[in-house]
């Protein structure tokens, strides 16, 4: 399978009813994901690193095929130049093992102070990584890094190492009319997409506007780029967020079902082999 798609938790109170089947227990939430969707962003591992045992409950709980895309620990990405922090960044590696089969790419966010002048420590970092390992991807969030040098550089040392690219679309929270719920996630950096593979995969973090037409002509964009990216063979990782998380599972099953409609060589989404309930009949 060469397309992966989910969202950036699994675990939400208020998808109970519409994701999960009524009165589902929390401790049911990543069970119950897992067999709707194909892929899930580890946000949960950026704050805190859990133990042994939760990690084989993890594996336990998830179908095969399933893969947790996780986020190294802030303790490591976000303390300054990253070198010195190779030993825990491979000690973070070897205790996600537990999760088997189930460890899909992990990846790199460095915050907005890091910028390009600190290119000869990022180069041994993603040098120490064992790729043969786990997969990574980098999200940078410097603005320099977007530069046309810059970007070369980082671009052809990605491509050396086979370390994927991050891509965070912030275009629809940013371009689209304000709403409240947007305060937290317009302090994500505004940065310039660059679509740009620099490995056999990709990994997509969409940031939606909670108004779904706003979201709309950027899904299409990235439909153009998911049904190319596969046909030339890359695996993609597609990570729908929204400001108003009830509406992320959502807005997913219908980029899933923009691509469908596009004969996009796409896997059927789980979720859809769930029977729906039948729709009310209107009274005439």
């Amino acid at each position: 399978m060469n397309f992966f798609l989910g969202c950036a938790v699994w675990a939400y109170k208020d998808w109970v009813g519409d994701l999960f089947p009524a009165k589902s227990r929390p401790t049911d939430f990543l069970q119950l994901y897992s067999r709707r969707f194909t892929t899930v962003e580890g946000n949960t591992t950026f704050y805190s690193v859990p133990d042994a045992e939760t990690v084989a409950r993890w594996a336990a709980e998830t179908p095969p095929g399933f893969e947790f895309c996780l986020k190294l620990p802030r303790d490591i990405t976000h303390q300054g130049l990253l070198a010195p922090q190779i030993p825990a960044a491979l000690g973070f590696l070897e205790h996600m093992q537990g999760l088997g089969d189930r460890l899909g790419p992990m990846f790199v966010q460095l915050p907005p102070s890091y910028s390009p002048a600190w290119l000869d420590d990022l180069t041994a970092f993603l040098q120490a990584w064992p790729r043969e390992t786990a997969l990574l991807a980098l999200e940078v969030r410097h603005l320099d890094w977007f530069k046309s040098t810059h970007a070369t550089q980082l671009t052809a040392l990605l491509e050396e190492l086979g370390v994927g690219r991050v891509l965070l679309d912030t275009r629809a929270v940013y371009n689209g009319p304000n709403d409240p719920q947007l305060n937290s996630e317009r302090r994500k950096p505004k940065l310039p997409l660059q679509p740009t593979v620099t490995a056999p995969f990709s990994l997509v973090r969409f940031i939606n506007h909670p108004e779904r037409e706003v979201n709309e002509e950027y899904w299409a964009e990235w439909v153009t780029h998911v049904d190319q990216w596969l046909r030339q063979g890359t695996r993609v990782y597609f990570f729908m967020h929204c400001p108003q998380e009830a509406r992320s599972p959502g807005y997913a099953r219908a980029f899933q079902h923009l691509l469908e409609k596009q004969g996009v060589p796409v896997p059927a989404l789980p979720w859809d082999s769930f029977d729906q309930p039948p729709a009310q009949l209107s009274l005439f």
